[in-house]
């Protein structure tokens, strides 16, 4: 059961442990998820070439692979590190960005999916639809359905490759095998600064780097990402000053914010 002492229990072993979580990410995003893996606690890097991704899993706690900017090396380099993470039992975190806009995404994500399952797959419902139906579309990388029409694609995924699939939305629907958390924490300024979406899979690194359950990571991270958004919105003024409230969020957020903010059915 996911609850307010779970979700904290999390995040002070994040902060005690500061687990390094390796990130193979895009280029739009790279300062925005260390500084929020940074201030959550845990120890961010970022590092995608090909020469070094089997050394640097082999001392990561996690591995979170994001699809954002592609290119053949970066391909390469998800691959070769996915794979070696399997080896070593590495919680592996795939955030499938912009899948079903383009056949290079696609195409990717599901080589990513077959060769090396993940332990979570992170994306918006878009992105978890075009994984599942091929005739799936995604503008851009911003989702054109609701996190409930991915549902069913989710569990299929899920039970698929043995992963928990964390479904981002107005509603975040977290699906490993037959069961179902939806966290309905956020705000929706949170759309409007770009990279939070990305952020909350490097979050769920970290989660997966201390706790062994796949459903309880996922669900944990994104009940942090959403409070950690309402607390900022609370005190910004717009979208910028949302990304600098945010990080103060994730570094001072206490036992008590979980407790009068989490909102979760499971």
């Amino acid at each position: 059961m996911i609850s307010a002492h779970s979700v904290f229990t999390d995040v002070q072993k994040i902060r005690s442990e500061a687990p390094l979580v390796h990130n193979i990410t895009n280029y739009v995003v790279m300062n925005t998820t260390a500084n929020a893996l940074l201030s959550l606690g845990a120890s961010p890097v970022m590092a995608h070439a090909i020469e070094e991704v089997e050394e640097m899993v082999a001392i990561a706690r996690a591995l979170v692979i994001n699809i954002g900017t592609l290119s053949k090396h970066w391909i390469d380099s998800m691959v070769k590190a996915a794979a070696a993470a399997k080896r070593r039992g590495i919680p592996i975190i795939l955030d499938p960005v912009g899948a079903g806009a383009t056949r290079l995404r696609t195409e990717t994500a599901h080589k990513l999916i077959v060769e090396a399952p993940p332990t979570i797959i992170r994306g918006n419902a878009s992105e978890i639809r075009a994984l599942y139906h091929t005739e799936g579309t995604t503008k851009g990388v911003d989702s054109t359905h609701s996190s409930d029409e991915a549902l069913d694609a989710a569990r299929e995924l899920s039970r698929r490759y043995n992963c928990a699939v964390s479904v981002s939305g107005a509603v975040d629907h977290i699906v490993y095998g037959d069961s179902v958390i939806r966290i309905h924490n956020g705000h929706p300024l949170m759309p409007k600064v770009t990279g939070l979406g990305c952020t909350a899979s490097a979050l769920t690194g970290a989660f997966a780097a201390v706790n062994s359950s796949p459903l309880a990571a996922a669900a944990h991270a994104m009940a942090v990402m959403g409070i950690a958004g309402e607390l900022a919105a609370s005190k910004s003024s717009g979208p910028g000053t949302l990304q600098l409230h945010f990080y103060d969020a994730l570094y001072k957020l206490q036992l008590s914010d979980v407790e009068s903010h989490l909102k979760v059915d499971q």
